[in-house]
């Protein structure tokens, strides 16, 4: 019990990218950034075995964003000509491509990166992919003009991207959506909708393949940016986003929620609205420098127990680790584990 896994993304080596940064420049091009993405992919599988994590995942290290790296393979997106864009609500300006035509795949977008994942760990692997809602929300769409026909489009994508990736081997495909903390109403209603038509297919064609395959949504306040804390402070004593979106995933065919918990202000409580999905509680900061102690991991696994059974609980990061120092990430890994385990040990499971 507790499983271990981080929310996505890792610090790029300073060999692969500009470091500290979330939109990084290249430091290669060609096939010398093909094989550096896959060196630094598998320098994160060690390091995230050496710290003594259950759930592997590759790290993002071969996507330059999250959710530009899906977006690369698409035909239909304007990369030349990016716009400038409110996004997360006009929480934060972004350069962000152009949806100019009806989307669709030019091939595979994470074949490489996946099947080396697969092929270089015993763990189980995670993969993660864009929300349909958090990719229209970083998208300047000029062809649909219609935010849930546009969020749908992704959807079919990601869903054949998904199948792909359960057949290489994936264990756990995880969708981000921040979008979900901003855009509420809308989450409940029809965002939720389009994740599970990205999501449809993989239990079936996990047990066809007799590989199980997990789903998994990743829901958070955002990076330890500046934007994001300076928004953060704004929200008040109590952060209540997810109390409208947990209805409707607890309702849906999902299987993993991830959700903020350490130094946030979102009420524990929230948590029991997730009654019979597996909760992936946030119990690494994402937004300090301070590493945290194998006791406050343990004690904050703790307090979530009082609202999520222990068979359901993963200890996991609030968000991506991607802006952070290699130092410190490596570190918060280790805590991360060390923490899981002590918690083990006080609450009598193994």
């Amino acid at each position: 019990m507790f499983d271990t896994a981080i929310a996505g993304s890792l610090p790029k080596p300073a060999w692969l990218a500009e470091t500290g940064k979330l939109w990084p420049k290249w430091q290669a091009d060609g096939a010398d950034l093909a094989q550096a993405k896959l060196d630094a992919t598998l320098l994160w599988i060690k390091a995230q075995e050496d710290a003594g994590l259950s759930v592997i995942g590759d790290g993002e290290q071969s996507r330059q964003h999250f959710v530009h790296g899906f977006l690369e393979q698409v035909a239909g997106i304007d990369f030349e000509h990016k716009v400038e864009m409110g996004i997360r609500n006009d929480r934060s300006k972004a350069m962000v491509p152009q949806g100019v035509a009806a989307p669709s795949l030019t091939g595979r977008v994470h074949a490489a990166e996946a099947r080396f994942l697969r092929a270089h760990t015993t763990h189980r692997i995670k993969f993660t992919l864009p929300g349909p809602m958090t990719i229209v929300d970083t998208v300047a769409d000029r062809f649909y003009g219609d935010k849930v026909k546009l969020a749908f489009a992704f959807a079919e994508l990601l869903n054949q991207e998904a199948l792909a990736l359960q057949a290489d081997g994936v264990d756990i495909i995880q969708f981000d959506e921040p979008a979900f903390n901003v855009y509420m109403a809308e989450a409940a209603d029809w965002g939720v909708k389009a994740l599970e038509r990205a999501a449809q297919g993989l239990h079936e064609a996990g047990a066809a393949s007799g590989r199980p395959c997990r789903t998994a949504v990743h829901i958070c306040y955002g990076y330890g940016i500046a934007a994001n804390i300076a928004w953060k402070k704004t929200l008040g004593e109590q952060w209540r986003q997810y109390e409208q979106v947990f209805p409707a995933l607890a309702a849906s065919s999902i299987d993993q929620v991830s959700l903020e918990c350490i130094h946030s202000q979102v009420p524990a409580e929230l948590m029991a609205l997730l009654a019979g999905k597996d909760v992936m509680v946030g119990v690494i900061d994402v937004a300090s420098d301070q590493v945290e102690t194998p006791e406050e991991v343990a004690d904050t696994i703790a307090r979530a127990l009082q609202f999520v059974p222990k068979e359901r609980l993963i200890a996991c990061t609030n968000c991506g680790l991607a802006p952070m120092s290699r130092a410190v990430a490596e570190a918060k890994l280790a805590a991360l584990a060390q923490g899981a385990a002590l918690a083990r040990r006080r609450h009598g499971v193994t």
